[in-house]
């Protein structure tokens, strides 16, 4: 069963900052972590499920990123915002972002990265050997676009045989699908205020609330 969207007094922003904060939810109670820590409770050799989406208003415009991880019978709840940014920007940051956080809290899990974006699962499977064997060139000879995401996220996969890479349709009634949709749409607000907005080459956003239960 999906958590409920993050409501008031679970949900933690914090600007211009890389550390955030995790809630876990046991029973009624909910108990801050610093996401520095590792959670012991979700390390070891368990299989993880992750699905992420990425959204803009306006491409380029504001842009949002969310990530569902389903975990040990938990789920985990990440997002941030960006401006400006573009939707293929959003949808490889949050598969960065997961895959930061499954480096950190397990590293050894099966994992199944599920996302709506063939650009992002076709040029991690099929495209980007292609792309670094001519010099990351396109095979009409240019310069591959999102460069520095691709590379960053080609780092936090390249050897890893665990990750396996699964597409969905988006906006197909996909529960947990949508679900990373409504994180991300929701990261967007955050950015009224300007000066909360960071580049997205950025790995620390301006906004990176988790949420667990």
């Amino acid at each position: 069963m999906l958590p409920p969207p993050l409501g008031q007094g679970t949900k933690k922003a914090y600007h211009g900052q890389s550390i955030f904060t995790v809630c876990i939810h046991s029973m009624s109670a909910f108990v801050s972590h610093n996401a520095a820590e590792p959670l012991a409770a979700l390390d070891g050799g368990c299989s993880v499920y992750i699905y992420t989406d990425g959204a803009c208003s306006g491409n380029p415009g504001p842009g949002g990123w969310g990530v569902l991880i389903q975990i040990d019978q938990k789920n985990i709840e990440l997002s941030g915002a960006v401006s400006p940014t573009t939707n293929n920007r959003m949808e490889m940051l949050a598969v960065i972002k997961a895959l930061q956080w499954r480096s950190e809290h397990c590293p050894k899990a099966k994992t199944t990265i599920v996302s709506d974006s063939q650009y992002v699962i076709r040029g991690i499977t099929e495209w980007i050997q292609g792309w670094i064997r001519n010099g990351w060139k396109t095979s009409g000879k240019k310069p591959v676009e999102n460069q520095d995401l691709w590379q960053e996220m080609w780092a936090l996969v390249q050897s890893d045989s665990l990750i396996q890479w699964q597409w969905v349709r988006g906006h197909n009634q996909h529960p947990e699908n949508e679900h990373a949709d409504r994180l991300a749409r929701s990261a967007i607000h955050t950015l009224s205020d300007p000066s909360n907005a960071r580049n997205p080459r950025d790995a620390s956003p301006s906004l990176f609330a988790s949420h667990v239960s």
